[in-house]
């Protein structure tokens, strides 16, 4: 664990309490027992104290000692030639006003972000692109075309369509004649973006309490995935960032547009002033809030996968929604949906195994309705009451409820009614599902043992593309940490972005570089995808590097396939937007190896490699394109419309905490 100021000060207060009881009780026979006990007890914390604060001050090895490649220091980073340790995020400061129990809130959120049935066609679930060292694998039917570009494009350049295999002769998507000479021939170049696949597109009807498939019509897709007339799953516009360790992240997404102050609603933060939560003034009577939590990021990030028809929704879904689908009709057959109800669940998991159902799929707990009862304070979820939606979104409290039940989980309600537990599962999911991703981080890569004083945990290798990392090009470095800063490995981190705010005026989180967003960087064209900014200046979140070796394909675009490509992309000196680019790095072939030594093995952690706690994982079934190609595919078969092609799924075993022993392959197998 990160050690944080907090437990600091706790283990030093101990200390003295200690101290003065031994002086308040100092009599001879008291003394006699109690002095060499406290005397032990005082020193061993001393030195645990000592151990855990020296750890934090005690100088860098060369070459941290003495950074050339820095970014511009703040008020949270004053000495970034100096780097800290990693250290550990707080949790919101108001958290206990929404939760009472941290555990039943982590196995929440571990559930939910893995449980298949969140997804609108009861497949699809968040792990769905996040299932490898917090990134997607896949490469069939992996290409998104340009549909965030300025004049936005549908048609499909990587091979001619959609569903397409890639191979690694299609990357990098920007193939120049001479890859360290930005001015050779141009070979080829695409607008495509090789990302994660989703959802088919529909339009919403209704969830349908107690069952996994929500009821929704298949509609012609508006942005060219089909084949033959036949939908295709869709597939994101931006590649898929790791969240492993995002809890680091001040902003979540390229565009940083999750923001760090959680509503309770959206990813908006404070923001959206009409972004309102219920709370249980009494049984009968709520009363809509507003609510704010800090460092939540994660929790505003939740809200957006959940309600996109891209990844994992029909069109038109709202969070309420979702969480009535997992209700139970009273005096109907329907069941609540068992948490991981179509997964397995390892015994060992580190998380969930206690509850795992062996060789049955689900959880033993049988609703989600008992893990938010447990997990949150009841003023959250336990109302008489009943929020009816108008047909313009106006909300509107009924007391209808006059049972004997806690919740309303077995109440039967016309589909524009809610009870408070589902009007809130924003509120509920975000937090559980950031409790579990806050605990992914990656902080025992060789890199950091090598930080911490274990000189010899990085090969001579690594430690010479450390070298390269730090340096800045006048002392033949590759200026990497002026926007990658350690030990985030990114400026945009919590910890450097410390006193600044989304709502301050001109918004620095994103217009100033210095907190870790960068305008026209060369990768593609700001016509082609503006990020966080305009048609002429994109801006894009640099992201944190740890395990990179196990994340490609690479940048918003996905389109660098290998760590090579990276650095002959930097090498060059950028500049595949067609723009000026910087000045070329010059790397030799020995520095640039170096660095990609440092970055594929220096930088991965073996518990991500092997899927060990906590990255272990319950079952999961991933689509993986359709049977066919780009030219052909099957219908399915379905009766709801528009016809949707033959998924083919593929299996991602359930891991308990001591992981694998072969780890899985990487994209492409690269």
């Amino acid at each position: 664990m990160i050690p944080s100021n907090t437990e600091l000060a706790m283990l030093t207060v101990l200390i003295l309490i200690l101290f003065w009881f031994y002086i308040l009780n100092k009599s001879r026979i008291i003394s006699r027992y109690l002095r060499p006990l406290a005397i032990f007890v005082i020193v061993s914390l001393a030195i645990a104290s000592g151990g855990i604060v020296s750890a934090q001050v005690t100088p860098n090895p060369a070459p941290l000692n003495n950074i050339t490649s820095l970014p511009s220091a703040t008020s949270g980073d004053p000495t970034p030639a100096n780097p800290p340790l990693l250290t550990a995020v707080p949790q919101p400061s108001n958290l206990g006003d929404f939760v009472d129990n941290q555990k039943a809130l982590l196995q929440l959120g571990k559930a939910l972000f893995w449980d298949m049935q969140l997804g609108s066609d009861g497949i699809q679930s968040c792990a769905s692109c996040h299932f490898h060292a917090g990134v997607d694998t896949r490469s069939k039917n992996q290409i998104s075309p340009g549909v965030l570009a300025s004049l936005k494009d549908t048609t499909f350049q990587v091979a001619g369509g959609a569903n397409y295999q890639l191979t690694a002769a299609d990357f990098p998507f920007h193939k120049l004649a001479d890859p360290n000479d930005r001015t050779s021939t141009l070979i080829s170049d695409t607008n495509d973006v090789a990302s994660s696949q989703g959802v088919f597109y529909s339009v919403l009807k209704n969830t349908v309490p107690g069952q996994a498939v929500d009821s929704a019509t298949s509609e012609p897709d508006p942005d060219g995935f089909q084949v033959n007339g036949i939908n295709l799953r869709r597939v994101a516009p931006r590649n898929t960032p790791t969240i492993i360790n995002a809890i680091f992240n001040k902003l979540q997404f390229w565009d940083g547009r999750a923001k760090e102050t959680f509503n309770g609603v959206n990813t908006k933060g404070a923001a959206d002033l009409n972004a309102k939560v219920y709370k249980a003034t009494k049984p009968k009577q709520l009363t809509a809030v507003s609510i704010s939590l800090n460092n939540s990021s994660i929790a505003s990030l939740v809200t957006g996968p959940l309600l996109s028809e891209f990844e994992t929704s029909a069109e038109g879904r709202t969070l309420p929604q979702v969480g009535a689908k997992f209700l139970r009709k009273k005096g109907q057959k329907i069941k609540s949906l068992r948490p991981l109800g179509k997964q397995f669940v390892d015994q060992q998991d580190s998380v969930l195994g206690s509850d795992s159902r062996s060789r049955q799929p689900g959880l033993k707990i049988a609703s989600y309705d008992q893990l938010i009862r447990k997990a949150f304070k009841k003023e959250w979820w336990k109302s008489k009451s009943i929020i009816q939606v108008d047909s313009n979104g106006t909300p509107t409290i009924l007391a209808k409820n006059d049972d004997d039940n806690e919740s309303e989980e077995g109440q039967t309600l016309p589909a524009n009614q809610f009870s408070l537990r589902d009007w809130n599962f924003s509120l509920f999911s975000g937090l559980a599902m950031q409790k579990y991703i806050s605990t992914l981080v990656s902080d025992k890569t060789p890199f950091d043992q090598f930080q911490a004083g274990n000189i010899n945990a990085l090969t001579d290798q690594q430690k010479s593309g450390l070298t390269v990392f730090v340096n800045n090009t006048a002392n033949g470095g590759g200026n990497c940490n002026t926007c990658h800063a350690i030990p985030e490995f990114t400026r945009a981190s919590v910890r450097r972005t410390a006193g600044v705010a989304s709502t301050d005026s001109s918004d620095p989180l994103i217009n100033n570089a210095t907190n870790g967003f960068f305008g026209n960087y060369g990768v593609r064209p700001a016509s082609d995808d503006p990020g966080a900014g305009n048609t002429t200046t994109s801006l894009f979140k640099a992201p944190a590097l740890r395990n990179i070796g196990l994340t490609a394909p690479y940048m918003h675009n996905g389109g660098m396939a290998t760590l090579e490509q990276v650095v002959d992309f930097y090498n060059r000196g950028r500049g595949d937007d067609g723009g000026p680019g910087v000045a070329p790095l010059n790397l030799t072939d020995a520095k640039k190896a170096d660095l990609v030594a440092f970055l594929r093995n220096g930088l991965t952690d073996q518990r991500v490699l092997l899927e060990q706690a906590p990255f272990d994982h319950p079952q999961l079934f991933i689509p993986n394109g359709h049977p066919g190609n780009q030219n052909s595919v099957t219908s399915s078969g379905n009766t709801n419309g528009t016809p949707t092609a033959t998924d083919q799924l593929v299996e991602i075993p359930a891991v308990g905490r001591n992981g694998v022993t072969t780890p899985k392959p990487n994209f492409l197998g690269l």
